[in-house]
């Protein structure tokens, strides 16, 4: 193939893929009458509040009840004074819930000669601007070309220096305002956009929430429209600013409730890239018996297309088998609800199952939904009986139980034997046994309605079998004999009719544990006291005779009185003892460790005789130091 033919194949095949992959303009929400009565409830509120922001938001969007109309105003008034906002900020507010409200109190002339003197100077923030700019218009001032010029310039010296998002979202707001003046702006609006951040690949917002993305977004919209330029944003865009939005339904201030509208209409008003819901008007759960398809094809306010769908078409597929239930027919608009488009599948007979449903109005419009076809299950069968805990579960005596009846007669089981249950669950149309995501067995005591659940379990012919050891699950019971109840629970999410089913008493006897005694008739268990505890100590060790104690106490004696002895009979040098402090108190430390000794020998334990031994020693210690010394003075003097 030649390069010129490549290249045409490779032009060919991408416009083929651009045909069948044009930008969605579909989303899956919309704002619900709940939420239009919720937003209501909010601006009703606002309208009663202390504050000035909430009282300016909610009064653009609900009128005043007219008896309210003079307390409100006396309240607008007052807050206006006591406000701590901006000058700019808290007039804007006040003139336009003054004017909102229909008060017949004038404006104050301050007010009036600060927002004319605004006009003239040169502000600091764009957000300044736009409040002033807004102020005037909402107080009749006029607003010629020249102040616009003058604006326009202040404008573009305030973005040099700050051109924040916020900077950026009130400018854009300021420029749609003042017509050729504000022209620059447009340029700038690219530079914002670029900024969006984009979350789970569905969503776009930007840094600082609802307020600062609904003021760009609502801000660029009324440029580009005020200019006559194209939308500042692609369909994928929308679709995704559109989706946050939506996401963001639950706000709960007159200020978020009213930029979140603001933004929704601006961005629904948008003929060439404004997203639709396409959406299930149900839960998408489809009866056998009345299996219709309802689809909600509407704006993002929740109200009817305009001009309405030339015409929507659906193909449903089983997800199970990938094989299609119907192909490309049309969905029926309904008589009632210009939002709301059915199509009645009974002639398909679709099964019970999952279904991807594709609906299309054109390569635009575009949407996957899933629904559910329910079906209903029946019991085809159902065993149970008790048994020894040792035997197979083929050799226990079973009795049939027909749905929805119950057995006559309790079933007896104590703790060497088993509780055993088989049943088959079928689908009601075809016959065939199905599992289900929920198959429980339930037993509940009669007179405590202590509950304890277990799951049955489905084998390889999709019966589902529960065997019980009842020694095995004393524990569990809390040893509670008695009457229970045994009911089967089935449930699946494609089920119409899921169950709860009591089908028969068993009467459980467990074995007791170590101390308990019977149980008394209402099945609880009274524990006997334990033996009582009483601690011992430990046996003192065996002394030794009286003779050896004795023994051992004069040989530590005896120093000491041979010290005696030798003193007597050498004689003692009295004459040379040096009368001094430092002498006498050394001596008698020397003797007061010793009797220390003697006592510590008595009664005193270790760590007393140490606290007292220590002071003494010090003192000893001291005077010797210092009976020393003068003896060595007084040999040296010699």
């Amino acid at each position: 193939m030649s390069p010129l033919g490549f290249l045409t194949v490779v032009v060919l095949m991408g416009t083929g893929f651009a045909a069948t992959t044009a930008p969605q303009r579909t989303v899956t929400s919309h704002l619900t009458a709940q939420d239009q009565q919720r937003f209501t409830k909010i601006f009703d509120e606002g309208l009663k509040s202390t504050d000035l922001q909430s009282l300016y938001y909610s009064s653009v969007n609900v009128a005043l009840p007219a008896g309210d109309v003079a307390s409100a105003c006396k309240r607008l008034f007052a807050l206006h004074t006591e406000s701590k906002l901006n000058d700019f900020e808290k007039n804007f507010y006040l003139i336009g819930a003054r004017k909102n409200f229909g008060c017949k109190e004038a404006l104050p002339a301050k007010v009036e000669t600060t927002v004319k003197a605004a006009l003239t100077k040169d502000a600091s923030t764009a957000q300044e601007i736009y409040y002033n700019l807004n102020s005037a218009k909402l107080a009749g001032l006029t607003v010629d070309e020249k102040v616009r010029t003058t604006l326009g310039k202040n404008l573009q010296t305030v973005l040099k220096k700050d051109d924040s998002l916020n900077s950026l979202g009130h400018a854009f707001s300021v420029a749609a305002e003042l017509g050729t003046a504000g022209a620059f702006a447009y340029d700038r609006i690219e530079e914002a956009f670029v900024q969006a951040d984009e979350v789970d690949g569905r969503m776009l917002q930007f840094e600082g929430g609802l307020s600062i993305t609904a003021l760009i977004v609502n801000g660029g919209f009324k440029l580009a429209t005020s200019l006559s330029k194209p939308a500042p944003i692609t369909v994928e865009q929308a679709v995704k600013f559109a989706t946050y939005f939506l996401s963001r339904a639950s706000v709960q201030t007159p200020k978020g409730v009213s930029v979140l509208l603001e933004a929704l209409k601006v961005l629904a008003a948008q003929k060439t890239i404004a997203p639709i819901c396409v959406r299930l008007a149900d839960n998408g759960q489809l009866l056998p018996e009345s299996p219709v398809l309802k689809v909600r094809v509407c704006d993002l306010l929740g109200k009817p297309l305009s001009p309405a769908l030339a015409a929507l078409s659906t193909t449903v597929v089983s997800r199970t088998t990938n094989e299609a239930l119907v192909s490309k027919v049309n969905l029926v608009p309904s008589k009632d609800d210009a939002t709301l488009y059915t199509y009645n599948l009974k002639s398909a007979s679709p099964t019970r199952g999952q279904f991807r449903v594709d609906v299309e109005a054109s390569p635009s419009y575009r949407q996957q939904l899933t629904v559910s076809v329910l079906g209903k299950v029946r019991v085809n069968s159902l065993e149970v009986g008790v048994g020894d805990t040792d035997s197979a579960a083929s050799s226990v005596k079973r009795q049939t139980v027909a749905h929805p009846s119950k057995l006559a007669t309790p079933l007896n089981a104590d703790s060497q034997q088993k509780v055993v249950l088989k049943t088959v669950l079928v689908d009601d149309a075809s016959g065939k046994p199905i599992t289900v995501h929920q198959a429980f067995v339930l037993l509940r005591h009669q007179e405590t309605r202590q509950e304890i659940i277990f799951v049955a379990e489905a084998d390889s012919t999709k019966a589902y079998k529960f065997e019980m050891d009842v020694g095995a699950r004393a524990t569990d019971f809390g040893h509670k004999n008695g009457l229970y109840e045994l009911r089967l629970i089935v449930g699946d999410a494609l089920l119409s009719n899921s169950f709860q089913w009591y089908l028969a008493d068993v009467e459980l006897k467990f074995t007791l544990a170590d101390g308990q005694s019977a149980p008394t008739r209402n099945g609880a268990v009274h524990r006997k006291p334990l033996p009582e505890i009483v601690h011992q100590f430990r046996a003192p060790e065996k002394r030794p005779p009286r003779f050896v104690s004795d023994l051992f106490t004069a040989l530590c004696i005896a120093p000491i009185v041979i010290l005696f002895a030798l003193w007597a009979k050498l004689g003692v040098n009295v004459k040379n003892f040096p009368l001094s402090l430092g002498a006498i108190g050394f001596h008698l430390g020397l003797g007061a460790i010793l009797v220390l000794f003697v006592v510590f020998w008595l009664r005193l334990n270790m760590f007393d005789t140490i606290r007292y031994l220590i002071p003494l020693a010090l003192f000893t210690f001291i005077c010797g130091n210092r009976m020393l010394r003068k003896i060595a003075r007084g040999g040296s003097e010699k």
